[in-house]
């Protein structure tokens, strides 16, 4: 192949993967605009069920294989803290984030500035952590139910790994291809699967109330195990937080509120329907599961490598009502765990592109869908390898990584409020919190893998957005700049050519204008008659990545002022300069005086503060911006 040839593959390439790459700033405050098209709280609930319901494939099995013949008091523990804990925690985040950027954006907006910028971060990483290993977990579940079921040829027997990636490339296949959520076939792959599981469920109990000697048996192994219920309560406290899977998917009720019809407050009232029908519906189906289980599937198969290990349910399926009814289960769990994936990369691909580029911490092609998802896909690859496609292994990583977004949603509301003064609120969240702080913790000491892999995910994004944000810095960085009356008056006023003094505001008295002016006559030639104009920035919040400008106008001590609050210095006067030139026709003139001091410093300082070494970091940000020379506004440093 030619050189020509190569570049021009090459270009078709890459404007493959960036095909709809989204460069506008993504709305981040309340009235964030809703999809064109709303559905029902109901059906918008089955977009959630995907992942919440489809925990009921492996969440029984994982409960046994925890707490053997206690799983259905312990279940019961898990059912309360989804309940009284969850729940109540999630009402308060719909009503105080209505527009689906859940708990993150709450404490984004309650602790400003770049700490609240490194918390998101760090709560970035627990969920890239939950989200891939919905992926990878659900893929591993469906593969079980696959190689468990009667009828697949016995060729495939111990093809776990092979299989499971597999079915992630299908899935990176088809969003490389496009893929939009479509809630219809959520709602068919919830109701389906629901009405499965009522049908196994009622048959499995049924058998249970048929054959009393089984409770007899279970009540038996209690007793011998545990000496009183306190001790049965203790040791169940003990395993809940190994069963912190069964509120995985209960978080994604929050971010699909902007698919709920109606107004403001309808959409909330729908999101607080969602939230209490999808968690009340879980409950049900956790109990019942726990006590059918427990008492019918030898502890044996729960086991890893068992035929009941991450499919307990479809084991009684198989076995109670035969392989045509189990292979029919089969088929819609693995569908639902499918789906389950998908709903995950859906938000990965939403979650990155909303915030990263916005602090300036992402490379340009992350707000392009078709490069993220090869890279979570590869991520997932990893994860399924290291894993070897077992479910079990990783529970402790996705629990690690959903108890600290549960966790990070009761922190959220509780500081939200004791800031707006109502003590029971914030008393009884405050509980909450440290119920699920417990959990997170004991989740962490018996299975640290899980925050050894979750850190590794906030790591690498750490770093990557803190390089990101670095390479990013001399950039233009203002999507929008608007002056005020006065200070259009001021400019378009000027009769002869646009010349600014930047000035860094002290005393804003008589003496620095005049001092100001003088010096930059004198050190650039400059006539007393020649009209100059004064720049000021004063710096805000040095952590935001765009800004949109308001330049006020104002004549201060007989001296021509425009004024401006930014985030960032060099970028704000460059922005002002294109404008003012766009606005007048003419090339303006920017006057400056060099700084001093240590030459790494002021770069930290630019970085960080937003501040440094400024006429040099203008001229840059202006070059890069500009590669016509004849059309770049002049720097002149002295």
């Amino acid at each position: 192949m030619t050189t020509s040839a190569q570049r021009e593959a090459s270009g078709t390439v890459r404007a493959w993967l960036l095909e709809g790459l989204h460069r506008e700033r993504v709305p981040s405050g309340p009235h964030k605009d809703s999809p064109e098209k709303q559905h029902t709280w109901w059906q918008v609930m089955c977009l959630t069920g995907v992942d919440y319901f489809s925990t009921l494939g492996y969440q029984p099995g994982i409960a046994a294989a925890a707490a053997g013949a206690l799983s259905p008091i312990a279940t019961s523990l898990l059912v309360a803290l989804t309940l009284f804990g969850a729940l109540p925690t999630y009402r308060a985040v719909a009503e105080q984030s209505p527009n689906g950027m859940g708990s993150i954006a709450m404490l984004e907006r309650l602790l400003p500035h770049w700490w609240g910028k490194l918390l998101v971060l760090v709560l970035l990483g627990f969920v890239a952590t939950a989200f891939i290993f919905t992926i990878t977990l659900s893929a591993s579940d469906a593969t079980a139910h696959i190689l468990e079921n009667p009828f697949v040829p016995g060729f495939l027997d111990g093809q776990q790994v092979p299989i499971t990636l597999l079915l992630i490339a299908l899935l990176g296949a088809i969003f490389l291809r496009g893929f939009s959520e479509a809630i219809g076939l959520a709602v068919v792959l919830v109701a389906v699967y629901l009405v499965l599981n009522v049908v196994v469920i009622a048959v499995a109990l049924w058998e249970v109330v048929s054959h009393p000697q089984l409770i007899d048996g279970w009540q038996h192994t209690l007793t011998a195990e545990h000496s009183s219920p306190l001790a049965m309560i203790g040791v169940s406290l003990l395993v809940l937080p190994k069963l912190a899977l069964g509120l995985s998917g209960f978080e994604t009720g929050v971010a699909v509120m902007p698919q709920i019809q109606g107004e403001l407050r309808e959409r909330i009232k729908g999101a607080r329907r969602l939230l209490t029908t999808a968690a009340l519906i879980m409950s049900v189906f956790l109990l019942t599961s726990s006590v059918a289980t427990s008492m019918l599937i030898p502890a044996k198969e729960f086991q890893t490598g068992g035929k009941a290990s991450g499919r307990a349910l479809a084991y009684l399926a198989h076995e109670h009502l035969g392989d045509w009814f189990g292979t029919a289960y089969d088929i819609s769990t693995i569908a639902i765990l499918w789906f389950a994936g998908a709903s995950a990369l859906t938000g990965l691909l939403n979650i990155v592109p909303r915030y990263l580029p916005r602090y300036g911490m992402a490379p340009d092609w992350a707000r392009a869908v078709r490069p993220l998802v090869l890279v979570f896909t590869a991520i997932a690859f990893a994860i399924t390898l290291l894993f070897g496609a077992q479910v079990e292994p990783q529970g402790g990583a996705y629990a690690t990584g959903v108890l600290a977004l549960i966790l990070s949603a009761a922190v959220a509301v509780t500081i939200s409020a004791y800031r707006a003064g109502r003590a029971f609120p914030a008393a009884a969240f405050t509980v909450i919190s440290l119920v699920l702080g417990y959990a997170a913790v004991e989740n962490i000491r018996e299975r640290p893998d899980g925050l050894s892999i979750a850190l590794l995910f906030v790591v690498a994004i750490v770093v990557t957005s803190l390089v990101s944000r670095a390479t990013r810095s001399t950039e233009l960085r203002v999507t929008k700049v608007e002056l005020d009356e006065a200070a259009r008056r001021i400019v378009m006023d000027n009769p002869g050519e646009l010349r600014l003094i930047a000035n860094e505001p002290d005393a804003r008295d008589s003496a620095e204008y005049a001092e100001k002016d003088r010096e930059t006559r004198e050190y650039h030639h400059l006539p007393d008659d020649e009209p100059m104009i004064f720049l000021e920035v004063t710096l805000g919040d040095a952590s935001e990545f765009e800004s949109e400008l308001l330049v006020t106008g104002e004549t201060r001590h007989g001296y021509q002022v425009l004024s401006v609050r930014s985030a960032v210095v060099a970028n704000t006067i460059a922005a002002i300069l294109f404008h003012l030139r766009d606005m007048t026709g003419k090339r303006p003139h920017v006057y400056f005086h060099w700084a001093e001091g240590n030459p790494v410093g002021a770069l930290l300082r630019y970085l960080v503060f937003g501040g440094g070494d400024v006429p040099p970091l203008t001229r840059e940000v202006i070059r890069k911006a500009e590669p016509e020379t004849g059309r770049r506004p002049q720097v002149h440093v002295s």
